[in-house]
């Protein structure tokens, strides 16, 4: 069976940048809540800076997004030629 590379990119992309947005917008409704994993996107995403506003919100979403959907393109072609 082989994975759909599309498929799982786009997966992957919705899914980790949806894990991104709600623990940043639960983080600006109560502040403690995820704060040292934001800090660890922000380490690892140049221009977002967790507890800035809603601009780093959408920034820390789209790099998690893009982030997301390579890892899972490149997950599917793996799992694919080992597969063989």
């Amino acid at each position: 069976m082989k994975l759909s590379v599309k498929a799982l990119a786009l997966t992957a992309a919705l899914l980790w940048g949806g894990a991104v947005l709600v623990v940043a917008i639960a983080n600006m409704v109560c502040p403690p809540y995820g704060g040292e994993f934001l800090n660890v996107v922000g380490s690892i995403y140049p221009g977002y800076h967790p507890g800035t506003g809603v601009s780093s919100i959408i920034v820390g979403t789209l790099y998690a997004m893009l982030d997301g959907g390579v890892g899972g393109a490149i997950f599917a072609w793996l799992y694919n030629l080992f597969a063989k």
